[in-house]
Formats: C-alpha cells, structure tokens, sequence
C-alpha cells in the first residue's frame, strides 16, 4: 500500500516541525476553469500561518491565457512572481488583500511561482502551474519515440 509523505511523517505537514511549511508536493491540486470564450480561471489562496499556495500545483488543461485570483488570507504580507509569455508579472499582496493577474501561458510544461519577498521563512512560498498538452512539431527534439506511463 503507498501512502503520502504526511502519512507517513506526519510531522513533515505542519509548520514549524521538521520543516517550515508545508511541501509543494502535499499540497493541494487545483484545476483551471475554462470559460465559454476560452479563457482560464482560478483562485490561488494563501492560507493563514502554512506558508503554502492553495492549491501548491494549479492544472490548466491546455496552453493560453489564464486569469489568476489571489488571495492572502495570512497575517503577512506576501507577494507573487508569476510567470507570463512575454514578460514575468509580479503583485504585491498585504495581509488580507487580494489581486488578479493574466498570465499567457502557450505551451505545455511546469512553470514555477514564488512569493520571495522577505524569503517566507527560508524557502518563499512555491507553486506550480502545469499546462497540459503535448509540444507542437517544431518543438519535438528529434530522438526516438519515448516511454509513457
């Protein structure tokens, strides 16, 4: 039988045990909701005194544009480095505020965020945001077919 990390090590989960904050793999998954023009949408929260994203890893099901709710929910003030095509965006997020940003993200992958302002107790907040989807022709490396699970 598996089980998660926090099954296991229990005291991985919380802040201030082992580790300060939770980590990006324990998180929770968050899906993008596309709407009737094709555009997607989510809300990203910081929740109170975890030092986390919620959800850690957003899904967005294709490459595109995505609008972002954040939300800080802490008692701290935060940050967030978001990556765009083009051009990296960055909103400043007091204790209890909350802001939007549109993201173009076009091709598959794992793009990284962070709240690095004031290094978040050592690490900064980390997320992700996987696009799905397979890389266009041009941007196959030319090597045999690969193993899939």
């Amino acid at each position: 039988m598996t089980t998660g990390v926090e099954q296991q090590l229990a005291e991985l989960g919380k802040q201030n045990g082992a580790t300060l904050g939770r980590l990006l793999g324990n998180g929770n998954l968050g899906r993008a909701e596309e709407g009737p023009d094709g555009r997607m949408h989510a809300t990203i929260r910081i929740q109170p005194d975890q030092l986390v994203w919620d959800p850690a890893v957003l899904v967005m099901p294709h490459g595109g544009d995505i609008e972002l709710e954040l939300i800080n929910d802490d008692m701290n003030t935060h940050c967030a480095l978001l990556p765009s095509n083009g051009d990296s965006q960055f909103i400043w997020l007091v204790n209890h505020s909350r802001g939007t940003a549109t993201l173009n993200l076009d091709g598959p992958g794992y793009y990284w965020y962070s709240s690095p302002t004031g290094n978040d107790e050592g690490r900064g907040l980390t997320g992700a945001i996987v696009v799905m989807g397979e890389a266009p022709p041009e941007a196959r490396l030319d090597r045999p077919p690969q193993p899939r699970p």
